[in-house]
């Protein structure tokens, strides 16, 4: 018995005998090893972020003004470095080591802000760890594709993205049990420890992905690889995903809307409505990475245009009820699902680059990715606050409704459709 001519549709062959073989596995100890470091990660700079107010404004005593200044800073930064990790994640000779060197910045940077005596050195620090940050992303993106096949690039995204959501989870938490005992700046030298498992978990990735790649012949040169990404189609790729990112609200707008509506009930205080709207955060959370598990097998087997459609109308959907100012089930449904948009449409945004990006320059495509999302986020974010400030909440969320709408429309015509894999 042979096989006929052509690529084989999944992982199954044929043996002498006319028996297949068993299904290739995809799900390996470097792609565990690349969603463990995510999620490790972000316990640690979750735990940080969730005490940075009262770090800042109770113990160094500056004012929210300071705050807003290190975060924006940071973020900003944080989209510069993407693209500059680009170009040095297309080297497999440096890939390895440029991902566990950034998660180990992270983890140092972020676990120094508790021996900051001086509202300057937060932000400094705040500066590296976020650099740091951006640096490995597009290291740690290709590293993904290194150690999945073609097929599998959708579950594979969708494990980090799982990692990352509950980190955002398990970071919070941990700062609630901790703080109280430990006080806040220990709490804050006690990130260290899940940013260095983060660390140690890269370094186990790359590692295989080593094992799994031919022996480089030699450095590549590094540059943006601007003109080579628009040929091979990148550029149309990123049209829905700019769009996507530009109607991304950051969730502080939700966990705000959230606060406001519950506070105004009968009854309800401050802190109560704060309480509850922390635990819808956290829900949202666990909603984002079970969709990201499902994004990724749906991306492999329909790709990942249906996925980011649904990313999309999931988040059209629950900016509609945030925008009529639901009090109850129905600001659960509404968190719920911007949980399953950002679960969703994260998952399929890396993996419309991977399928759309030749192995050479995929580095280069996930820093100009990291780039657009986020300078999207940004714009988003500020100019949802300021329709908010002066129309209201409901023309807030009603402006990045309509951009998840272009997104959808746009999703058709601008090369996701083409980036479909072959069936798994």
């Amino acid at each position: 018995m042979t096989l006929p001519p052509g690529e084989p549709t999944g992982s199954e062959s044929a043996d002498p005998t006319g028996s297949p073989d068993p299904p290739e596995r995809w799900l390996t100890p470097g792609i565990l090893g690349v969603g463990g470091a995510s999620l490790c990660s972000d316990a640690g700079h979750e735990l940080v972020t969730s005490l940075l107010p009262t770090f800042v404004t109770s113990t160094l005593h500056a004012g929210p003004a300071a705050l807003g200044a290190i975060d924006g800073v940071a973020d900003a930064l944080t989209g510069l470095s993407k693209l500059a990790g680009g170009p040095l994640a297309a080297d497999p000779s440096r890939r390895g080591r440029l991902a566990a060197g950034g998660y180990l910045g992270t983890a140092v940077a972020t676990a120094a802000i508790g021996i900051a005596t001086a509202v300057w050195q937060v932000a400094v620090l705040r500066a590296l760890a976020w650099v740091s940050r951006g640096l490995r992303s597009p290291a740690r993106d290709t590293l993904l594709t290194d150690l999945s096949r073609r097929g599998a690039f959708g579950r594979a995204f969708g494990v980090e993205r799982a990692g990352d959501n509950l980190g955002a989870i398990i970071g919070p938490l941990l700062a609630a049990v901790l703080v109280g005992t430990l006080g806040i700046r220990h709490t804050i030298l006690l990130s260290i420890v899940p940013g260095m498992l983060a660390a140690v978990a890269i370094t186990v990735a790359a590692r295989e992905a080593r094992r799994t790649l031919a022996e480089p012949a030699g450095r590549r040169r590094l540059s943006l690889s601007l003109g080579a990404l628009q040929r091979a189609g990148v550029t149309r790729a990123l049209v829905p995903l700019a769009c996507f990112e530009l109607g991304n609200l950051a969730t502080t707008l939700l966990i705000l809307r959230a606060s406001d509506l519950l506070a105004a009930r009968p009854g309800w205080s401050p802190s109560r409505a704060a309480s509850v709207a922390v635990l819808l955060y956290a829900a949202h959370n666990a909603v984002a990475a079970l969709a990201a598990l499902v994004a990724g097998a749906l991306a492999d087997r329909r790709g990942p245009r249906l996925v980011l459609v649904t990313a999309g109308v999931c988040y059209v959907a629950g900016y509609a009820l945030l925008a009529a100012g639901p009090r109850g089930a129905g600001l659960v449904v509404a968190f719920l699902l911007a949980g399953c948009g950002i679960g969703l449409g994260e998952t399929a945004s890396s993996t419309v680059v991977a399928l759309a990006t030749p192995e050479p320059l995929r580095g280069n495509a996930f820093g100009v990715l990291g780039l657009t999302q986020a300078v999207g986020d940004l714009g988003a974010t500020v100019v949802a606050g300021a329709l908010w400030a002066w129309l209201g909440p409901g023309v807030a969320f009603g402006y990045a409704g309509a951009w998840m709408v272009l997104a959808i429309l746009t999703s058709g015509r601008a090369g996701v459709a083409r980036a479909t894999p072959h069936p798994a």
